[in-house]
């Protein structure tokens, strides 16, 4: 299968956090997996550590060598995605969660998150 990680999923999963639930945690190692996580969220992540609203217990430059590591491949934003955005009926304001479910839905991929949300839109969401 093909996922989009949302940002906490990732957090959670390099940080240990017992807030990640273990089919998440083994989906994320299944090696049959084909794994993404969106430019949008590494943005989302130098934005909160920047505010200070976040702590990583690496730095965030170790994050690329990170995700080359458990083989997730970094997704750009497309045009394709930001037209896909514009069109979204607002059940979620989120703007980074926003351009992850137009990224999805471009791609066919399922997300990996948490946030409920995501229900709203046409996005299969795997967080059981």
């Amino acid at each position: 299968m093909n996922y989009l990680i949302d940002t906490h999923a990732l957090i959670w999963y390099i940080q240990a956090s017992d807030k990640l639930i273990q089919n998440v945690a083994t989906t994320l190692e299944d090696t049959e997996n084909t794994l993404y996580f969106s430019i949008a969220s590494l943005w989302e992540i130098a934005i909160k550590l920047g505010l200070e609203k976040l702590k990583l217990d690496n730095s965030f430059h170790d994050l690329e060598e990170l995700l080359k590591s458990l083989s997730i491949e970094i997704l750009p934003i497309t045009f394709a995605d930001t037209e896909t955005y514009l069109c979204l009926p607002l059940h979620h304001r989120d703007p980074f969660d926003r351009i992850l479910i137009a990224q999805a839905m471009n791609r066919s991929l399922s997300i990996i998150t948490a946030d409920s949300a995501f229900d709203a839109y046409a996005v299969e969401r795997l967080w059981l």
